[in-house]
């Protein structure tokens, strides 16, 4: 976390000096990254965007749609992405540059020989898979033989590479079977999703609009910096939540981009030393700002005592350990969704951990 309190002095800063960003911006990725960015500047609810957007008239912006956008599920129309900015108060002489942007990522995302259709343009609500062999497309049946045979080609292959890889998988002996969530908070996966990395099963609690979590937790009064782990589900994207430190206001859990295939995180949040010096225990609470839901399914608390990390305490979250719940007097307001999660960590280590 920033050392602001809000945790976003340093990226305002930056935007300020850096230029029209959008300019180089050359892949889909690019484009997430700096839209997630202004969303971060803006530092509203996505339910707030919508209503800015309706109030502006024009092109609406649902917030499943801005969750996709944001978490790189969807490429956006461009109407849509437009909306977005405005509705994130982004000047309008900077809005051309941000088009071009759309417009070289568009470019890059064309099939071979595609000419100039626009495939942003297809259905938002038409399955990925529909999009792009035509299967079961409304009208598909009425097409001439010749268009059906082109299709097969495109078919067997992604039969072949489906079963490749679900082959590579067994020989790993990484198949994982989710349970799916059944409310708001936590991502939902079909069963058996298959992915390379390390697998850890964990139960965990989820709250939305108008919830929140607090627990209490020992530190050593000696400690110069305390600082909280929060195993989390990064399925669900651009979680965030408000903290404060004894009743004292602390800043804010930045919001992550979602990970469709590698959903364990563990998020760090610094809290500002001035709240911790000389406290043997402190009251943590997060209230919910936006996302689909704020879950939470392990609380590591670092201590910095003597120039040295150690661990002081930690809160294991779910169902499963209402033990360590009741030892760290745990509450939730407005529970969502509990239950237990089989997911992945991503491959390397170093991407366990985000700040």
């Amino acid at each position: 976390m920033s050392a602001d309190p809000e945790g976003r002095g340093d990226l305002r800063a930056d935007a300020k000096t850096r230029g029209p960003a959008a300019e180089a911006v050359s892949c889909h990725e690019d484009l997430v990254k700096l839209l997630a960015e202004q969303f971060a500047l803006a530092d509203v609810s996505l339910r707030e965007l919508q209503a800015r957007a309706d109030k502006a008239g024009g092109t609406r912006l649902p917030r499943a749609t801005c969750a996709d956008m944001l978490a790189g599920r969807r490429f956006p129309k461009r109407a849509v992405m437009m909306a977005f900015l405005r509705a994130c108060h982004v000047a309008e002489d900077q809005l051309p540059a941000w088009e071009r942007a759309w417009e070289r990522v568009r470019v890059t995302r064309l099939p071979a020989g595609a000419g100039e259709t626009d495939r942003s343009e297809s259905p938002r609500d038409t399955p990925p898979a529909v999009q792009a062999s035509g299967a079961d497309e409304p009208g598909a049946r009425d097409r001439g033989p010749g268009r059906r045979k082109a299709a097969v080609p495109a078919v067997v292959a992604a039969a072949v590479a489906a079963v490749a890889a679900l082959a590579t998988a067994v020989i790993l002996g990484v198949l994982i079977g989710q349970r799916a969530a059944p409310r708001h908070g936590a991502s939902q996966e079909p069963p058996h999703r298959t992915v390379v990395g390390s697998i850890v099963t964990d139960d965990g609690r989820a709250f939305g609009p108008g919830g929140s979590s607090r627990f209490t937790v020992v530190v050593d009064p000696a400690n110069t910096g305390v600082r909280l782990i929060r195993r989390l589900d990064a399925g669900v994207p651009l979680q965030q939540a408000t903290v404060t430190v004894n009743g004292a206001p602390a800043g804010r859990w930045r919001p992550l981009l979602g990970d469709s295939d590698y959903k364990w995180r563990n998020q760090i949040f610094d809290i500002p030393p001035a709240l911790t010096a000389g406290r043997r225990s402190l009251t943590i609470v997060n209230t919910f700002v936006s996302s689909d839901g704020f879950n939470e399914f392990l609380y590591v608390i670092e201590q910095k005592v003597n120039g040295s990390w150690s661990t002081a305490d930690s809160v294991d979250i779910g169902p499963d350990h209402t033990a360590s719940e009741a030892a760290h007097d745990y509450r939730i307001v407005g529970e969502g969704w509990r239950g237990t999660q089989t997911f992945a960590y991503p491959p390397l280590k170093e991407d366990w951990t985000v700040q």
